[in-house]
């Protein structure tokens, strides 16, 4: 039987919007320290839909479909009860000083669609429940402490458009895998300490654009398919062990720009002339 505690307590956030809603904000704010109020408005008397950096649904009433808090100097930890936000569909936590390991609950989030923690200080491994997200277009992680090996199961979230990791401590070899997200434009995996070969694999991500594995320690040949990025504007692959000779053909990808033969640590170059021409 429910306490007469209990009883005022939920009839307090039934009255001010969806309890469990209303509970898993309460929970995110519990678990972080906010040094300059940036959620003052997050009070009792006020409908979470009107807080700071809450956005609801306008379909669906006391539903948050979107969570915006971009620098406000937020620390601590992420709290896993963000999973029963159930609609979210973007989560922007970018440039803060959230600590300790993404939660594997936000798995749970199938909605999500936007997700951006970059330039925080999250460590340990990405979680693979996060590749349960299907609807995810923008996976944004750069400018973490994030470590490990990038997760194969990355290569299922085939709505992908924009996929960063870069300065980060991942090892390992870029998995073949992420050849599968042709949906891909911006890949940036730059800054990390990455091993072996360019996977020939990425050359079928035809709607890329950007590619930057810049500063890992990456060997053996640019892939003799990358020509077929048509639609390819800027590559930087310098200060890697690479070798070889950029494929003559990329000069056939009218849109580049941003390759320069001082960005390549290679045994034997194009000529210059040849590289002009790109």
């Amino acid at each position: 039987m429910m306490s007469l505690k209990g009883w005022i307590d939920l009839e307090s956030a039934t009255s001010l919007g969806n309890g469990t809603e209303r509970l898993a904000l309460i929970a995110f704010k519990n678990g972080i320290f906010d040094p300059q109020s940036a959620l003052s408005s997050w009070r009792d008397s006020l409908h979470f839909c009107k807080w700071d950096g809450v956005i609801c649904s306008r379909q669906h009433p006391q539903r948050v479909t979107a969570l915006n808090l971009v620098g406000q100097h937020l620390a601590g930890s992420l709290s896993p009860h963000i999973s029963n936000l159930s609609f979210l569909a973007s989560i922007d936590l970018s440039s803060n000083n959230f600590q300790g390991q993404i939660p594997r609950e936000i798995g749970r989030l199938y909605r999500l669609r936007f997700l951006n923690l970059s330039s925080n200080s999250f460590d340990g491994e990405i979680p693979k429940n996060l590749t349960l997200c299907k609807e995810l277009k923008v996976l944004e992680l750069n400018d973490n402490e994030l470590d490990g090996k990038i997760p194969v199961e990355l290569g299922s979230l085939r709505r992908l458009e924009s996929l960063t990791l870069n300065r980060n401590n991942f090892i390992g070899s870029i998995p073949p895998s992420i050849g599968n997200l042709t949906s891909l434009t911006h890949l940036d995996l730059s800054i990390n300490n990455l091993e072996g070969n360019i996977p020939d694999d990425l050359g079928r991500m035809v709607n890329l654009k950007v590619l930057v594995v810049r500063r890992n320690n990456l060997s053996g040949t640019i892939p003799s398919n990358f020509p077929k990025l048509q639609k390819l504007q800027s590559i930087s692959l310098h200060d890697n062990k690479l070798s070889g000779k950029i494929p003559s053909s990329l000069g056939n990808i009218t849109q580049l720009f941003g390759l320069y033969r001082e960005m390549f640590y290679m045994e034997a170059f194009l000529e210059v002339s040849e590289i002009a021409a790109i």
